[in-house]
């Protein structure tokens, strides 16, 4: 653990839970929109899916916007499940890191995510795992969509440094996008990228495991 630890930031996507944002481009190709890669495209430019992170966008108006960009009379499930492909699994090891760490250290989730997406990973906690939501695991949960900032705004980890009473050189942070470290960083905070094909159970907290 980096030196003077007392509270650890963890993003979800690709730290605790596995995603794979291909397998939804993928999904949303499958509906057999016509120009897919431009209407993508053009969703993108918009900021569409960063709105929907904010709640600039509710999910209502996502959906809306999805279909009407289609050109095709698609059904509301139709859309939200191809958003959800990306969302995968909760590895059981990794549930178990975080539940061990909760004994030493104050823990607090941070994400990038939405309400279609939040619904989705918590449903597949408690079908695979019994667990009713992945808060359980936090003293204090931060979804984008929910307090309308994103990573790697800094003003996102301010938020949590004041609301928490946290000093920023007793805090780390793990995501596993550069750009959202270098930006706490910027703030005094200790981070760890967590590069392509590592894992916190294999690269970070391998003792508790074992």
């Amino acid at each position: 653990m980096i030196q003077g630890i007392k509270h650890i930031i963890f993003d979800l996507g690709n730290v605790l839970l596995n995603i794979d944002p291909s397998l939804s481009y993928k999904a949303l190709q499958d509906l057999n929109i016509p120009q897919f890669e431009e209407v993508y495209r053009s969703l993108n430019e918009k900021n569409i899916f960063e709105q929907l992170e904010t709640n600039e966008l509710s999910p209502r108006q996502f959906i809306d916007i999805i279909r009407e960009s289609s050109g095709l009379p698609l059904q509301d499930q139709q859309i939200i499940d191809a958003w959800n492909a990306l969302l995968l699994d909760f590895p059981l090891r990794r549930l178990q890191i975080v539940q061990q760490l909760q004994l030493h250290y104050d823990l607090i989730l941070l994400s990038n995510t939405n309400e279609i997406h939040e619904e989705s990973f918590n449903k597949s906690l408690q079908l695979a795992h019994g667990i009713p939501n992945i808060g359980v695991f936090f003293d204090k949960v931060y979804y984008s969509h929910r307090i309308g900032m994103r990573k790697p705004n800094p003003a996102i980890f301010q938020k949590v440094l004041t609301d928490c009473s946290f000093k920023p050189e007793h805090t780390l942070f793990i995501d596993d996008i550069e750009e959202n470290t270098l930006a706490a960083a910027t703030l005094g905070i200790q981070t760890i990228w967590l590069k392509e094909g590592m894992s916190i159970e294999k690269d970070i907290f391998l003792s508790i495991t074992n």
